[in-house]
């Protein structure tokens, strides 16, 4: 198979969105030889941050001398993204070797089974880490937990960053259903967890550990403040995602060993893209962040604040439908000295009409104008010197890509929807 055969298949699979269960999954990595039981994982969800946990954990584990699977969703630009060996992404020619592999093997023995592209692309991460053999996973959740496709291995440790509001259109109306979903996550007698404060998330959590028999951690302001370490990650929530990363390290040091030096190194050194990302062009400075929820959003605000109280930056701003649009619309448009919305790459998106309405609710007599391309707002921004471009990893992906920081096409973008369908309900 050749990669742009891959891509297409993988393409293909996206019909099937978001369907609730493990069974799918399980009967796909049988199929592959049950690569999950050679491997070592450490599964991480929540709302926001789990991407950064996952990357803190993977720096600090490989600087411990390991060799690190890290799989991780959406990708920015190039699809290999997702599944890294020691930072880096699987190759083209493997990932179609593999994708024709794996198709191959659901056709001649369940040629009725219906993976979606996540399902798919779950085991086919799960082939490549076992291939690779690598010391340990570092799994990061799709969607929810209990019944995401990654949920079919036995980690060291389950994680949960945090409860907040993101995808209720699945996961639930209250944070009580969505923490459940967190939850599902945990495992009888595997170490537990988080860095989440909301005293309802934070109930569901705790009763499900009890009912598994199993502890679990949960990190708050002391221990942020004992942290002790630099973190290359901008942001204070980078400090409380660090703080989790190294409780998760330190209390299975008898099973994983990492020195403090090691873990010092981890967080002074990890690299994660799309997450308060500083580039400068010229006598220009972007930043880049892909919050896209309220809690993202507050996140956010609290950053610049911290490292640039008073500067009033040019926005770029993209967002999805189904996110919250409209209420991050009016936290973030009082920030702004000047707003440019744009149409995300996506069927999804919001139209930058639309967005520019509810930005000028709140902004005044700030100027905000409509686009209807990337490459149009960045050349309306141009003379900016610092440009902030936010509200969706697809749009932060897409900047990235114009600015040469990585090459790909619409193909791969694209493969992000696989999210927009769901069937059935959890």
């Amino acid at each position: 198979m050749t990669y742009a055969a891959a891509l297409a298949h993988l393409h293909s699979l996206r019909q099937f969105g978001f369907q609730p269960g493990l069974d799918v999954p399980r009967r796909l990595a049988a199929l592959a030889g049950d690569p999950q039981a050679r491997l070592r994982f450490l599964h991480v969800a929540g709302t926001n941050g789990k991407g950064s946990v996952c990357a803190l954990l993977e720096s600090v584990h490989r600087a411990a001398g390991r060799r690190t699977g890290l799989y991780t969703s959406p990708h920015l630009v190039r699809f290999g993204e997702r599944i890294q060996v020691d930072r880096k992404p699987i190759p083209d020619a493997d990932l179609a070797r593999l994708t024709g592999w794996l198709q191959e093997r659901v056709l001649a023995a369940e040629p009725a089974l219906q993976p979606t592209f996540f399902e798919f692309t779950t085991v086919l991460a799960l082939c490549w880490f076992a291939e690779r053999q690598v010391d340990l996973v570092i799994w990061e959740t799709g969607l929810g937990g209990r019944w995401d496709a990654t949920n079919i291995v036995l980690p060291l440790a389950a994680v949960v960053t945090n409860i907040g509001w993101d995808h209720q259109h699945i996961l639930g109306n209250s944070l009580t259903s969505i923490a459940t979903e967190k939850a599902g996550i945990f495992k009888p007698g595997v170490p537990a967890f988080t860095a989440a404060q909301d005293p309802e998330a934070l109930a569901v959590l705790e009763s499900r550990a009890r009912e598994l028999n199993t502890s679990l951690d949960v990190i708050g302001p002391e221990q942020v403040g004992a942290l002790g370490y630099e973190v290359a990650l901008a942001g204070e929530h980078q400090r409380w995602n660090a703080a989790l990363a190294a409780a998760v390290v330190r209390s299975l040091h008898p099973v994983l060993p990492v020195t403090e030096q090691q873990l010092r190194h981890g967080l002074e050194t990890v690299v994660w893209p799309g997450r308060l990302q500083l580039i400068r062009r010229g006598s220009q400075t972007l930043l880049l962040d892909g919050a896209h929820n309220r809690d993202g959003i507050a996140a956010l605000r609290a950053a610049l604040a911290g490292r640039y109280n008073g500067v009033r930056p040019a926005v770029v701003f993209g967002m999805l439908s189904d996110k919250e649009w409209q209420a991050m619309a009016r936290e973030l448009a009082p920030v702004a000295g000047r707003i440019v919305t744009v149409p995300v790459s996506s069927a999804r998106t919001v139209s930058a009409e639309d967005l520019r309405t509810a930005c000028l609710e709140v902004a005044g007599t700030r100027m905000v104008e409509a686009v209807q391309s990337v490459d149009a707002a960045l050349r309306a921004v141009a003379g900016e010197p610092f440009v902030l471009v936010t509200g969706s990893l697809y749009l932060v992906g897409e900047v990235l890509e114009h600015l040469g920081e990585g090459v790909a096409g619409h193909a791969e973008r694209s493969l992000n929807e696989w999210g927009g369908g769901v069937t059935g309900h959890l």
